[in-house]
């Protein structure tokens, strides 16, 4: 699985379980990745300035630094995917990830190889552009998917990966209605059995708090109560 650098894509895996460690680790390097560990927030802050992986498998629990405050650290300094490891199956802990700005989410006990499925989705995501044309200009609204780059009244916006492929998916096709298992579908390229429908509110809802001037009466991006969402030019 070759990325776009030139190179196989580096993950790290944080987790302060030796066993998950060893296990994700062998999934991952069997995919053909090149993996970094480590058992606590700090070595994991310090691999991730050594190395920038191309995308970290974030345990929340962690001695020293926890995963959600890893997370908001690696928001505030770019866009690495990030997915969560939690033993915390509570929605309102998911919905925290996800708003923070994890691009997915495992529950623990999980699948090894659903997890490991779920990172060559991600990195997928991140390294390719989304497939529609290369520049969607919508009045104060540009969309650039050749360079991944979104702009609003000439202000740049930063989106992470997911965030991304999202508006690009809607903006492809305006208004369009898309029901969030067919978002899950489309842009996060697995069914409603993998993810709860409340990935894609989360991330609809970031996308406005970016683009939108009002995200509580948006204008790009509106609900179609019942149904789903729908971009509008």
């Amino acid at each position: 699985m070759a990325s776009r650098r030139g190179r196989d894509p580096r993950v790290l895996v944080v987790d302060d379980e030796p066993v998950v460690r060893e296990v994700v680790t062998a999934y991952l390097r069997r995919d053909g990745l090149v993996v970094d560990e480590a058992a606590d927030g700090p070595t994991a802050l310090e691999l991730v300035e050594t190395f920038r992986p191309d995308l970290v498998v974030l345990d929340v629990m962690l001695p020293g630094v926890d995963g959600f405050s890893i997370l908001q650290r690696l928001r505030r300094d770019g866009d690495i995917p990030v997915i969560l490891l939690t033993a915390r199956a509570e929605e309102p802990d998911r919905v925290l990830g996800l708003e923070l700005g994890a691009d997915d989410y495992v529950v623990k006990p999980f699948s090894p190889r659903e997890l490991a499925a779920r990172v060559r989705t991600v990195l997928r995501r991140s390294e390719g552009p989304a497939p529609v044309a290369e520049r969607l200009e919508f009045g104060e609204l540009v969309i650039d998917t050749a360079t991944r780059e979104v702009v609003v009244a000439g202000r740049s916006v930063s989106l992470t990966a997911r965030e991304f492929d999202l508006l690009a998916f809607l903006a492809a096709s305006p208004r369009r209605v898309y029901s969030r298992a067919q978002l899950l579908e489309q842009v996060w390229d697995s069914s409603a059995e993998w993810q709860d429908p409340s990935t894609v509110t989360v991330h609809v809802r970031r996308v406005r708090s970016k683009i939108e001037d009002d995200p509580e009466r948006p204008r790009w991006i509106t609900t179609v109560w019942g149904v789903g969402y729908r971009f509008e030019p």
